[in-house]
C-alpha cells in the first residue's frame, strides 16, 4: 500500500514537472516571439533598396532601443524611418523601418540586431538577400556621350544694397562738393563791380552818386566824401598807388612830380581842379564848411572831366605789362583751383578718415583692414558655403569650398584592402584645409561562426588618431602638441577628437609657420569617418570656420 501510495505521488509530480516545463517553454517562446523581423524582397538589383523592418510588441512601460548607424554591414542603410506605433489596450506595437541597398552584386547576409527592451537583449534572425547585376543590351539600349556640366547661377545676395548704398553716398559727397567749392557761382553786383576796369568802375561810382539823396537832403558831407573817393581810387589804382592815405597836399604834390617827370600827361588845370576839389571836400569834411548844393554838383562834373583827362594822360600798356597783367590773372586762378583741390581732397580724407574711425569703433580695426585689404581667412569665411554629402556611409558637412575627390592608388590584391574614398579642400601647405576620409574595412571570420555570423575588427580610436599625428610628422609638422576629448555630432553620433598645435612648412620656403588642427574619427562596425582641418593660428575668422564646420558634422541624415 505504501509503495503504491508512493508511486502515485511520483507520478503525480512528474505530471507537474511537466506542466511547468510546457508552460515555462511556452513563456519563453512567448517571450522571443515579440520581436519579428522580416524584408520585403529577398532579390533585389544593384543600387535598389530593401526595407528591412523589426516588429516589437511590449507593454506601455518598456523602453525599447533600435539599432542605429550602420549595424547592417555589409548591406548599406541609406534610410532610417520613423517608429510607427499602434497602442492596443496596455501594450505597443512598435514597427521600425530601414532602407537598405548594395552597389555589389552577390549574395549578402543581413547580421543579427541586437534591440533593447528594458534591461534585456534580444537579437533578431539574420536574413539573405540576393542583389542581381543589371544586364544592359547594348543592342537594344542606346550609348550617349556624357552629358555636359551645367552651370547655375548663383544667388546675386545682398551685396547690391550695399553697392547702391556706396554709390548713393559718393554721390551726395560729390553733389555737396560741387556745389559748395567747384561750381561757378553766378557773380553778386558788388563782384561784378569789382570785375570792371577802374575807368568804368569810377563813371559807374558817379553814376550811383547822382541817384543818391545826398544833394536833396543837403548831405554835402557825404557828398563830397564819396566824390573825393571815387577820384582817388581811380588815382590810386591807375596814376598813384598810396592816393587812398594821402592827404590832399601829398597827392597834389606826387601829381606835379609824376607831370614833371613825363610819366603822366595831365596838365597843371587838370591837376588845379583836382587840387581844388580836394581842398573843398576837407573843409567840409573836418571844418564843416558849407558850399552851395549848386557848387557841388559843379564838382562832380568837374570830378568826371578829370577821370576821363587822367584815362587820356595815362601811358598805353606795353606788351610787356599786358603779359605780366595775363600772368597775374593765370596765377590767380592757378591758386584758386590749388586752393579748391586742396580743400576738396582735405573734406574727403576727413570723411574717408571719420568712416574708418566709426566702422572701427562698431565692428573692430583689425575687420575693417582686412575688408579693405583683403584676407583669406575671412574671404572663405564670409563666401557661398557648401553642406554635401561626402564618401559611403556618407559623412554630411558643411564647408567654405566644395571638396574634391582624392584619387588614391588601388593595390592590384584588394582582397584584404579596405575600401576608401577621400575628398579635400587644400593640401597641409595651405593656409586652410579640410579632408574627409571614409574606410570601409573587409569582415573577417571566427572559427565559431558561420558565414552570417561574421565578425568585423575592432576599431581603436585612440590608436588610429596617434598613427594620423605620425602622418602629418611624415609629412613634415613639427612640435605637435596633441589633445584628445569625446566629440558628438548634433544627431547623436560619438566619436574621438584630437586637437592642438605645430609648426607645419610653408610654401616655396623653409621655414615653419603657426598652425592648428582638429582630427574627428568615427567609427560604427567595420567603418571608420575621418574629418581632419587644419588653420592658421592667432587667425579669428579660421577659428570661427572650424567651429562651423564641426558643428556640421553629421553622420546620418535626420529622420523627419
Amino acid at each position: 500500500m505504501n509503495y503504491e501510495l508512493r508511486m502515485a505521488n511520483l507520478d503525480k509530480k512528474q505530471n507537474i514537472t511537466i506542466v511547468l516545463s510546457f508552460f515555462f517553454g511556452l513563456f519563453s517562446l512567448f517571450s522571443y516571439s515579440q520581436v519579428k523581423t522580416k524584408i520585403d524582397s529577398t532579390s533585389i538589383k544593384i543600387g535598389a533598396q530593401v526595407t528591412y523592418k523589426i516588429e516589437v510588441d511590449v507593454d506601455t512601460t518598456s523602453l525599447v532601443i533600435f539599432p542605429e548607424g550602420q549595424t547592417f554591414s555589409p548591406m548599406e542603410m541609406i534610410e532610417s524611418y520613423t517608429i510607427d506605433t499602434t497602442k492596443k489596450d496596455d501594450r505597443y506595437n512598435l514597427i521600425k523601418k530601414y532602407g537598405l541597398t548594395q552597389f555589389d552584386s552577390g549574395v549578402y547576409t543581413i547580421p543579427k540586431q541586437k534591440i533593447l527592451i528594458g534591461s534585456k537583449e534580444f537579437y533578431t534572425d539574420s536574413l539573405k538577400v540576393e542583389i542581381r547585376e543589371i544586364v544592359v543590351d547594348t543592342t537594344k539600349q542606346g550609348l550617349y556621350d556624357i552629358k555636359p556640366i551645367i552651370e547655375v547661377d548663383k544667388s546675386i545676395g545682398d551685396w547690391w544694397k550695399y553697392v547702391l548704398l556706396t554709390v548713393l553716398v559718393i554721390a551726395v559727397i560729390g553733389f555737396l562738393l560741387w556745389w559748395f567749392i567747384w561750381r561757378v557761382k553766378p557773380l553778386t553786383e558788388e563782384e561784378e563791380i569789382a570785375l570792371l576796369p577802374p575807368y568804368d568802375r569810377a563813371k559807374l561810382a558817379l553814376k550811383q552818386l547822382d541817384e543818391s539823396s545826398y544833394l536833396q537832403n543837403e548831405n554835402l558831407k557825404g557828398y563830397y566824401s564819396d566824390l573825393t573817393y571815387i577820384i582817388r581810387k581811380f588815382l590810386d589804382e591807375k596814376v598813384y598807388d598810396r592816393a587812398l592815405e594821402s592827404t590832399t597836399d601829398e597827392l597834389v604834390s606826387r601829381l606835379n612830380l609824376l607831370k614833371d617827370g613825363n610819366q603822366i600827361e595831365l596838365s597843371k588845370d587838370d591837376i588845379r581842379n583836382i587840387q581844388t576839389i580836394l581842398k573843398r571836400a576837407d573843409l567840409v569834411k573836418f571844418a564843416k564848411g558849407t558850399p552851395d548844393v549848386a557848387l557841388a554838383a559843379i564838382d562832380r562834373k568837374t570830378i568826371d572831366l578829370e577821370i576821363d583827362h587822367v584815362k587820356e594822360a595815362l601811358p598805353e600798356p606795353t606788351e610787356e605789362e599786358k603779359l605780366l597783367d595775363k600772368q597775374y590773372k593765370e596765377d590767380q586762378e592757378r591758386r584758386n583751383k590749388t586752393k579748391k583741390i586742396v580743400l576738396t581732397f582735405g573734406i574727403v580724407a576727413f570723411l574717408l578718415l571719420g568712416t574708418l574711425v566709426g566702422l572701427g569703433y562698431k565692428y573692430g580695426f583689425s575687420y575693417v583692414k582686412d575688408t579693405i585689404l583683403g584676407h583669406e581667412s575671412k574671404e572663405l569665411l564670409e563666401g557661398e558655403w557648401v553642406t554635401s554629402e561626402y564618401g559611403f556611409p556618407p559623412i554630411i558637412i558643411t564647408t567654405p569650398k566644395v571638396l574634391k575627390r582624392i584619387e588614391i592608388p588601388v593595390a592590384e590584391d584588394q582582397e584584404n584592402q579596405p575600401k576608401s574614398s577621400s575628398f579635400s579642400y587644400g593640401t597641409m601647405l595651405d593656409v586652410f584645409n579640410v579632408t574627409v576620409n571614409t574606410l570601409q574595412f573587409p569582415k573577417q571570420k571566427r572559427e565559431a561562426e558561420t558565414q552570417e555570423q561574421a565578425n568585423v575588427p575592432e576599431i581603436d580610436l585612440a590608436e588610429l588618431s596617434e598613427k594620423g599625428l605620425e602622418g602629418m610628422e611624415a609629412k613634415g609638422a613639427k612640435n605637435i602638441f596633441a589633445l584628445k576629448d569625446k566629440f558628438e555630432t548634433p544627431n547623436g553620433a560619438e566619436g574621438l577628437k584630437s586637437y592642438g598645435t605645430m609648426n607645419i612648412p610653408s610654401v616655396g620656403s623653409d621655414k615653419l609657420r603657426e598652425a592648428k588642427f582638429v582630427f574627428v574619427l568615427f567609427t560604427a562596425e567595420n567603418v571608420l569617418q575621418q574629418v581632419f582641418v587644419i588653420s592658421p593660428e592667432n587667425d579669428t575668422y579660421a577659428d570661427e570656420m572650424v567651429e562651423r564646420i564641426l558643428k556640421s558634422i553629421e553622420l546620418n541624415p535626420k529622420t523627419e
